[in-house]
């Protein structure tokens, strides 16, 4: 792996030097149509979570969208072209690692923080990718246009999802808030993936992969996508279904399904709902409601409410919820926006405990370069 990125980022060196770019923004453009393109961002953030016996306050990354950094190289051929994507996470403590324990070191990256090493090759036939990066089923929950997700989405477990539920006896349950919620949404695999043209609004996508990142981990998984964005009157329409297998080296294969589906007005109104299910376990129903409208000169504000509630994603009969409300600011001047955003948890099943409502409310930033 070490010797794959060093020829990677000494090709990306050379492609800048001999290409004779020149700068246009984050963009360096040769005099044969290739480009590179720099980017990523930071996203600070301060979280407070109440389980209902203790308090916790903690500085870290919002592990709803991590600090991350990478980089495009693009280069035409004839009628396609070809580009490859490199793309880490600082890997810094996030949100989603806090617990009732002390606090994770700031910083531990290690090889399966790598986002992407991914090459493809895009014309009027679609897009081919083979390498580490997102499976067809990645991103299949995010139809949103509600532009609070820095503080508010379906995958509502990333705020807090290692904090423990409490018992109305005062002890930790060992239910964590990702047992009990969970968006079931793809995720970035080594993986061989197909990008249709887009019909009339609509995307086919299809991949297999498994994790390459990671040792002892040899699950395989394949899915099928049907995504769909178009502009209809005064509504700008986002959908997407899905079903991802995976079959498990050891333990019970999976199906999930899932589907979102988005719709703004021109008013600034939007709405979203979301639904996912998997065949061994639960599944889950999402709704948002929210307004975005450009009330300060600095750039537009988006204001959110939402709800999500599951069924049997820890154990049958259990029963998972939560709602959360949510703001995010822009300030375009700044190429950034800015946060708050407040969410409870509750937590009910079969067996004779009871546990305590899990409160938990984050601010920060996310600056984009």
């Amino acid at each position: 792996m070490s010797n794959l990125l060093l020829k990677t980022l000494s090709l990306t060196a050379a492609t800048a030097v001999l290409g004779s770019p020149a700068l246009a923004g984050p963009t360096y453009e040769s005099a044969n149509g290739g480009s590179f393109t720099f980017y990523g961002h930071l996203s600070p953030s301060y979280l407070s979570v109440d389980d209902g016996v203790n308090s916790y306050n903690e500085g870290a990354d919002n592990s709803g969208s991590p600090s991350r950094i990478g980089f495009y190289l693009r280069q035409p051929f004839g009628p396609s072209k070809f580009q490859f994507n490199f793309e880490t996470s600082f890997a810094l403590r996030g949100t989603g690692s806090l617990d009732q324990g002390a606090a994770p070191n700031w910083v531990d990256w290690d090889r399966s923080d790598i986002r992407k090493i991914d090459f493809s090759l895009s014309g009027t036939y679609g897009t081919f990718s083979i390498g580490q990066g997102s499976m067809a089923s990645d991103g299949l929950t995010g139809a949103d246009q509600s532009g609070t997700g820095l503080s508010a989405t379906v995958a509502t477990e990333d705020l807090a999802s290692s904090f423990q539920f409490t018992t109305t006896a005062g002890a930790l349950s060992g239910i964590e808030v990702g047992d009990a919620f969970n968006s079931l949404d793809g995720g970035r695999l080594g993986r061989v993936r197909y990008d249709s043209p887009s019909f009339n609004g609509f995307t086919f996508s299809a991949s297999y992969g498994t994790d390459i990142l990671k040792t002892g981990n040899d699950d395989k998984a394949y899915d099928v996508t049907l995504r769909y964005g178009k502009a209809l009157g005064e509504f700008d329409l986002d959908g997407a279904l899905g079903v991802v297998w995976t079959d498990k080296a050891t333990g019970t294969d999976t199906r999930d399904t899932v589907a979102s589906f988005s719709a703004l007005h021109s008013s600034g109104l939007n709405g979203t709902v979301g639904y996912g299910d998997r065949d061994t376990s639960g599944n889950y129903a999402y709704v948002k409601l929210g307004y975005k409208a450009d009330l300060f000169a600095i750039g537009s504000t988006a204001v959110s409410l939402d709800f999500y509630s599951g069924d049997d994603l820890v154990t049958p009969g259990s029963e998972s919820e939560s709602y959360g409300l949510a703001v995010v600011q822009n300030i375009d001047r700044l190429n950034m926006e800015t946060y708050l955003g407040y969410r409870e948890y509750s937590y009910e099943d079969t067996s004779a405990t009871a546990y305590n409502d899990l409160t938990a409310v984050i601010f920060g930033a996310r600056w984009k370069f």
